[in-house]
């Protein structure tokens, strides 16, 4: 096996979050692993990442990545729960909804309808690969249209 390598992409603008949102696609993390420093106004997530950018092979891969919002002003969740910790989320995607510019929101999409909005001074984020890759026990899948 060829040494896969890590990735560490920031985010300063939309598009550059939307790069983000596509390395994170079907990304699953325990709710535990999702912490806000209120003093710090950092939010930082680990996920379980499946590695698009390895192509299209019949498996894939996973890897750990961490995921660094800086800038937060204020933390909102809607149909998360917070009191379970080991509870299970499959991110969809990360959008920006601009405020006061540079400022506004970064929404995180769960399967099941699940969202979480991060209120940001500006985008400023950084996702970076964390441990070795190991094969994924399946390939994840979306329904056409």
């Amino acid at each position: 096996m060829a040494r896969r390598q890590p990735i560490r992409l920031a985010a300063e603008d939309v598009d550059d979050l939307s790069v983000i949102s596509a390395a994170l696609q079907d990304a699953v993390a325990q709710l535990g692993d999702f912490r806000f420093d209120r003093k710090a106004r950092r939010f930082t997530a680990v996920f379980n990442r499946f590695r698009w950018e390895d192509g299209r092979g019949t498996q894939g891969w996973r890897t750990r990545s961490a995921l660094d919002v800086s800038g937060i002003l204020k933390v909102q969740s809607k149909r998360l729960k917070q009191d379970a910790p080991e509870a299970i989320v499959s991110l969809l995607s990360l959008t920006f909804e601009p405020g006061e510019t540079p400022g506004g929101a970064i929404l995180f999409a769960f399967s099941g309808g699940g969202e979480l909005r991060l209120d940001v001074e500006c985008i400023d984020s950084l996702l970076v690969d964390i441990a070795e890759p190991w094969p994924a026990k399946s390939r994840p899948k979306h329904e056409a249209g």
